[in-house]
């Protein structure tokens, strides 16, 4: 039996952050599905199916990796995908009491389902989807902090040449 995670996200969009955090994941677990987050609470910039998309393409080079969407409870879906752990990255100690909570929330609905840790790596500790997505709006050199396709979209989305 494959140990499987499941690295739960917006993924809105996914950074090179997020890309370093999987394949480091990738010398622990055998598959990692990465799943990209509908959450009819939060506004996101990219659609869903433009989410997934962003991801497909960033990770094409690791078979290891899949894309899925999940709407609901982590630890459902975790459970569904015969997975034993969720990754989650940390970039400062505020990252840590949000994710401590909800990683003992799920241990509390899912005893069998562990929460991994991985710290940023320094190169991206101070990376986020949203400082990113200010950045590009007004026009800030995005370029080497995310995938290409995601570079792209973000001038498009933005209407930047």
């Amino acid at each position: 039996m494959p140990d499987i995670a499941v690295y739960p996200g917006s993924f809105d969009p996914i950074t090179n952050g997020h890309l370093d955090l999987i394949q480091r994941a990738l010398k622990i677990f055998d598959r990692i599905i990465v799943a990209v987050a509908t959450n009819a609470f939060k506004k996101s910039l990219f659609t869903i199916e433009e989410r997934m998309e962003m991801c497909r393409v960033s990770l094409a080079d690791y078979p290891m990796v899949s894309i899925d969407t999940f709407d609901g409870l982590l630890v459902k879906y975790a459970t569904s995908q015969k997975a034993r752990a969720i990754l989650r990255g940390l970039r400062a100690v505020t990252d840590f009491e949000y994710e401590f909570q909800l990683a003992m929330m799920n241990r509390r609905l899912e005893p069998e389902i562990e929460t991994v840790f991985l710290m940023t790596g320094l190169r991206w500790i101070f990376l986020s989807s949203s400082i990113l997505k200010e950045a590009a709006v007004h026009g800030g050199d995005i370029a080497g902090m995310v995938p290409e396709i995601v570079f792209h979209k973000l001038r498009e989305k933005f209407g930047l040449k």
